[in-house]
């Protein structure tokens, strides 16, 4: 191989490596395998019912979720970005998914694990991880307001005993769900889902440690069997992990699935790198921090996830925020914990997958219920509504728009909106000012303006800013002052252009002075340069330009120098 190709190649090559795994991914894992062990555990405890009620919801079935955990689990944990996150399938992911499924039918799901999964790799390796920064503070937890309340509302049917309307709006198929329920059955699995709603609340209170959500299934589970009672079960599960393959499909359903797989694959990408972004900022029980991630990595990570649990018959997996803070509280420093998490899943599956196929309906459900509630933070809440108008505005506009459409509209809406409300903000910060001439006074000066422009000269503020000088009156000459702009795009100085031509049209001679370096080349190829009467009419100190002015009204005067 030549210099050259090796000078080539050595670029890609490093940037190849960003995305492997390495050594450095376990640093420490000598001093901390053994929280790492006892993290893994705790979370694959947390995560299994969690992993059953996210399949049951999106309609693929108990097992579809569960061999998602497992396969997506380890994958992201090896792959991802993040030392401790934990991924799977998740309540945004059910969101979306479940109106698909009910579209497209539950075959459709492996092949949309696979499409979303390439587009979310695709993202990574583009260097797209760090643009889930800019979405605003408003928008993420208007979202996510409007997806707790669309979990909380897919439960009703497994909790009333009933089932919904598949591909129904989630409010009307909660209502049918509920009017159509009958008893005894509505009683008895209401009473289930309050008995795993109280077992909840109370472990919490007793101790964080306990894991509450596998101890409500269990003593819900064992009182429907002690009982006897005749109320919708999980059914049957599969003893062992199914045979990998590529799924089935006609270039006409790659067609079909092409939104949903960019929906998915946009979902896929938010919610894990928020995921991350927040784990990174978490203590674990000794104080200190987790650790930085990688946002393109945690992406491509995330991708092959996806796409490896489609292989194996599973959904579509992000990072899961609730699963990665019981991961970090536990103590986990390193990616054995999540890996050790779809290893307890795994043995689960070729060991208990019996008992698991007896548990209530009613039971996740009501796990479900109980975890959309927590997903909502009161003090949050109240602090966006108390912030500003804008921001209220945006987060109740966010969280209305996601319950009755979808996520991905409420994002694009919410973006929008919040993106609105800044550039109208912003725009209001320009302004233009008149100012006194500097210096001792001349005869004629009444006859010159001196005006500066302050903040921004875009898009949103550059037709104010142009109505505003274009008011001056009985004036010879303007200086426009521009040091004071620190941001300039084309329309704002094609404004400029504007201002210049309708000034000099009125016989008002323009003076530019203090154009910033950094907008010159972009003053000169707009044309605000060459709508100036003469190209000396551009200067760098105001003394100068007030000079040249005065000349201008002493000439016009009749006087001489």
């Amino acid at each position: 191989m030549s210099t050259g190709q090796r000078t080539a190649t050595g670029p890609a090559i490093r940037r190849a490596r960003r995305f492997l795994p390495s050594r450095k991914d376990y640093a420490g894992l000598a001093a901390s395998w053994r929280t790492d062990l006892l993290a893994g555990i705790t979370v694959g405890i947390v995560a299994l019912p969690l992993a059953l009620a996210f399949g049951v919801s999106s309609g693929v079935g108990a097992e579809t979720g569960l061999v998602t955990a497992i396969v997506a689990g380890l994958v992201a944990a090896v792959m991802g970005g993040s030392p401790v996150q934990v991924s799977g399938p998740t309540g945004a992911m059910v969101v979306v998914l479940a109106p698909v499924v009910a579209v497209h039918g539950t075959g459709s799901v492996a092949l949309l694990s696979l499409m979303a999964g390439v587009l979310v790799c695709v993202l990574g390796f583009s260097g797209l991880g760090r643009a889930v920064a800019f979405i605003p503070w408003p928008v993420v937890e208007g979202f996510t307001l409007g997806i707790a309340a669309i979990i909380f509302l897919q439960q009703v049917p497994l909790a009333t005993g009933t089932s919904g309307t598949p591909g129904h709006n989630t409010l009307l198929a909660a209502i049918e769900a509920a009017s159509t329920a009958a008893a005894p059955t509505v009683l008895l699995t209401l009473a289930l889902v309050a008995l795993v709603a109280v077992v909840m609340v109370l472990a919490q209170k007793l101790s964080r440690a306990l894991p509450a959500s596998l101890l409500a299934v269990f003593l819900a589970t064992a009182a429907a069997e002690l009982l006897q009672l005749d109320i919708p079960r999980i059914g049957p599960l599969p003893h062992s992990l199914p045979a990998p393959a590529i799924p089935a499909f006609e270039l006409a359903s790659l067609g079909s699935l092409a939104m949903p797989a960019v929906a998915i694959a946009c979902l896929a990408a938010i919610e894990s790198l928020l995921s991350a972004r927040v784990a990174a900022g978490m203590s674990g029980p000794d104080g200190k921090p987790t650790g930085p991630y990688t946002p393109d990595r945690e992406l491509t990570g995330q991708g092959l996830a996806s796409i490896a649990a489609g292989l194996f018959g599973g959904m579509p997996a992000t990072g899961a925020i609730a699963r990665t803070a019981v991961n970090v509280r536990s103590g986990a420093r390193t990616r054995l914990a999540a890996a050790i998490h779809a290893v307890v899943l795994l043995g689960i599956t070729y060991f208990a997958s019996g008992m698991v196929s007896r548990i209530p309906l009613a039971a996740l459900g009501g796990i479900l219920m109980v975890t959309a509630v927590r997903m909502v933070s009161r003090r949050t809440v109240t602090a966006i509504l108390g912030s500003t108008r804008p921001d209220a505005a945006v987060f109740v506009l966010t969280a209305i728009i996601t319950v009755a459409f979808d996520l991905i509209v409420a994002i694009q809406i919410g973006l929008a909106a919040a993106a609105l409300f800044a550039l109208r903000k912003f725009a209001s910060l320009s302004s233009v000012q008149r100012e006194d001439i500097p210096g001792e006074p001349s005869e004629g000066d009444e006859h010159i303006a001196v005006l500066r422009l302050d903040g921004a000269m875009f898009f949103g503020a550059a037709e104010r800013i142009l109505q505003e000088i274009s008011q001056v009156k009985d004036v010879q000459v303007a200086i426009i002052r521009l040091s004071q702009v620190r941001m300039l795009d084309a329309t704002g100085a094609h404004a400029l252009v504007e201002v210049i031509s309708a000034l000099e049209l009125r016989g008002i001679t323009v003076l530019l002075k203090g154009v910033r370096p950094d907008h010159l080349a972009l003053v000169t190829n707009v044309g605000v340069i060459r709508s100036l009467r003469h190209h000396k009419h551009l200067f760098e100190r105001l003394p100068d330009a007030v000079e040249h002015a005065r000349s201008h009204v002493r000439r016009s005067a009749g006087y001489r120098l």
